[in-house]
Formats: C-alpha cells, structure tokens, sequence
C-alpha cells in the first residue's frame, strides 16, 4: 500500500490536458478558454447614453442656459442626427448620443417647457452619463485570455462583444463500467442476495455536476472474459474509464486481471486510507482507468479525491474541490495507521464528522457538505483541532 500523498503525486504525474475543441458559446460555459479572445470592434460601437434624458453640447449649455429640444433619440436608431447650436434631444438609456452632443443630464434634473429645456444640475460636467466609444473594449483589445473559465459573466461578456464561438478544453469521454452479480436496477423487485445499484447513479450525477456529458454506464457480470470485452471497447472510446467493484483480491475480483488483459499499465493498487483502501489506477497512454472500490461511499470518496483532479485537469478547469483549514468540533480517535476521510458537516466555523461512517452507508453522505481528512498517522485529534476539510458542491 502507498501513501494517499503519494497516489496524488502518482495521479497528477499523469494528467494530460484534452486537446482543444471550438464550441458554440451556449455550450461553453465550465469550459477553460483555450486560445486568447480579442475584440474585433469597439464597444459601445458609439458614444451611448447611460440614462433616460436629455443629451446636448456642455459648451452650448454653459452659454445659453436654456436649449431648444430638436428631436428625440431612442435605443435602436439607426440614423445619425447631428444636433444644431443650442439645441438638446430627448434621449434614452442605450441609445447613440448624437454628434455634437457631449452630455446628459438625467430627466429628473430638467423642466421641459413649450419645446424649451432649462438643466436644473449644478455639479453637472462635461461628459457625464455618457459612454465613450470602445470604453467597454476596444477592436484589437485582448478580451479573454487563454485558461480563463468561462462563467455566465464571462459568457455575456463575450456575447456582449460579438462573439460566438470559443476554442476550450473539452471535458473527458467516460465509461463507467458496473461490475457484481449481485446488483439489482432501482425499481425492480429486490431479490435475496441482491442490492441495488447505487454507484451509477451517484457516478453519473456528480460527472454531469462537473460538466461531463458524454458518459456510457455498463453493467458487466462476475465474468472475467465479459469484463475483458467491455473493459477493451471503452479503451476505444474513451478517455477515462471508471469501474467499480472487483477491485479486492477475492475470487471474483477480475479488475486488475481485466486490466493486465487490456495491457493496462498499473500505477498503484491499494491506499492506505478508509473508506477505498483497495482503489486502482493504471493507464494506457493517454488515457487513465480508476478501480474505484465497490461500497458506495468509498466509490464516492474516491471520486472526490482523486477523480475529480483528473477530470478538472483534463478540462484544464482546478484542481478539484475547494479545501480549508478548519478546527474539529468534537474529538476524534483513531487505532488504525490509515488516512481517513470522513462524511461531515462543516458550520462555517467547526467540521463535525457524522455518523453512519461505514463504506456501504450512504445516508450520512447525502447530508454532508464536505469530507473531513484525518492524516493517516494521526491518532488523537482533539477537540478544536486542525483538519483539512473538501467542500462539497452543492
């Protein structure tokens, strides 16, 4: 067995970025951007009123007093009015300041009388409620530059500048792989001997929460050759492949013989840390295979900790969840020279662990928020202690 530090430096040691795709910018957002983003014209494309009101020449005004309102400007024209001496326009928010205005002076700061305009603002300056050309970007302007991730601002942002489509990193293809005679379909009679399958569904939830779309879920029986053709087919496939069960060293344990088969070569087997002391990693050139062990929980927890940075790195996306430096709040013990992490509550203040902490229990899991972990020579943490806990996305 290794070290989980160790099987992090082995899995990080192996990432490979995917090479970039062009999306359409509807389907962009999670993705890191992989080329630079420049504008290609000026925004605003014009000088633009910021508000509803009245644009004019401050020089006019500051000599006249009072303007002649000429016409009015609204959001979308699409004619050029240039303003004559002494006059002002109605205008409104987003619409083109005309040439030979300057300013404006927001309604409530007027009295528009018979065609007369009187500005009642004394602290009003040039230039003021009006958005210079290209003051948003200018065409040539760098927008985005390459490894920003693309968020809904970052997504209207570009809309906003015209563009629409971007070079990202893509996320992985993946297969899961389903392995145990035992497992039964949610919704089908429960017969004895059987559980139900809840690794798939938990694997396909938390990969579509983390922007993976394009997931295939096999369910293989105890049968080694069957394992071998299903296991060789996602290889085709896929640039990450997950299996869960069969990772242990009992009879019908066929993963790391599967993966012998399929000329996987094993980087690591078996960590020393609980839940998922048996867990898997090998690779085939470019792609990454993850044993995941077969209980529920460890499934999950091996997820988080050592999938999901595969899968943010391949989508040059982070490093996987958020981590903070937190005291326990109430004391733990443990006999066993094993990293644990543990299901917990973080209040935003103190980590508790939970109970139901055994491998196969899941209802802790579905009521925590982040994974406490206890470093594997620790024995005794006190209460007010210093862990290291993983949020958990909501």
């Amino acid at each position: 067995m290794i070290s989980v530090s160790e099987a992090r430096a082995i899995i990080q040691q192996h990432i490979v970025t995917l090479s970039p795709v062009l999306r359409i910018l509807p389907d962009a957002l999670g993705y890191t951007i992989a080329a630079d983003i420049f504008a290609t014209v000026d925004i605003p494309a014009y000088p633009q009123s910021s508000m509803d009101g009245y644009a004019f020449s401050y020089t006019d005004w500051q000599q006249n007093k009072s303007l002649q309102i000429s016409g009015v400007m609204a959001a979308g024209t699409k004619e050029s009015m240039p303003l004559s001496s002494n006059t002002a326009v109605r205008i409104f928010t987003g619409a083109p300041v005309p040439p030979g205005a300057d300013t404006v002076v927001m309604q409530e700061k007027v009295i528009a009388e018979k065609g007369i305009l009187t500005i009642q603002e004394d602290q009003l300056q040039t230039g003021a409620n009006v958005r210079p050309k290209g003051s948003e970007i200018k065409v040539g302007e760098l927008a985005l530059p390459s490894g920003t991730l693309l968020t809904p601002a970052a997504i209207g942002f570009l809309a906003g500048i015209g563009v629409t489509e971007v070079m990202v990193y893509p996320s992985p293809v993946v297969t899961i792989i389903i392995t145990g005679n035992e497992l039964q379909t949610p919704g089908q009679p429960l017969q004895y001997g059987q559980v139900y399958d809840a690794n798939s569904f938990a694997l396909s939830a938390v990969l579509q929460q983390y922007g993976v779309q394009q997931i295939e879920v096999i369910q293989v029986p105890d049968v080694i050759e069957r394992l071998n053709e299903v296991l060789s087919q996602a290889l085709q496939k896929s640039d990450l492949v997950l299996l869960t069960g069969g990772v242990s060293v009992g009879d019908y344990d066929f993963v790391t013989r599967s993966a012998e088969y399929c000329e996987i070569t094993t980087q690591f087997h078996r960590l020393k840390q609980r839940p998922g002391k048996p867990l898997f990693f090998g690779t085939k050139g470019r792609q990454m295979i993850f044993g995941l062990p077969g209980n529920p929980s460890s499934v999950l927890t091996c997820f988080y900790m050592y999938v999901l940075p595969v899968i943010m790195g391949m989508k040059k996306a982070g490093t996987g969840l958020i981590q903070q430096q937190v005291p326990l709040s109430q004391s733990y013990y443990k006999t066993t020279q094993l990293t644990h992490f543990l299901k917990g509550w973080y209040d935003g203040q103190t980590a508790a662990p939970l109970g139901a902490q055994e491998s196969y229990r899941m209802r802790s899991f579905a009521g925590a928020n982040c994974l406490i972990e206890i470093e594997e020579k620790a024995e005794r943490m006190e209460q007010g202690a210093l862990v290291t806990i993983h949020l958990l996305s909501a």
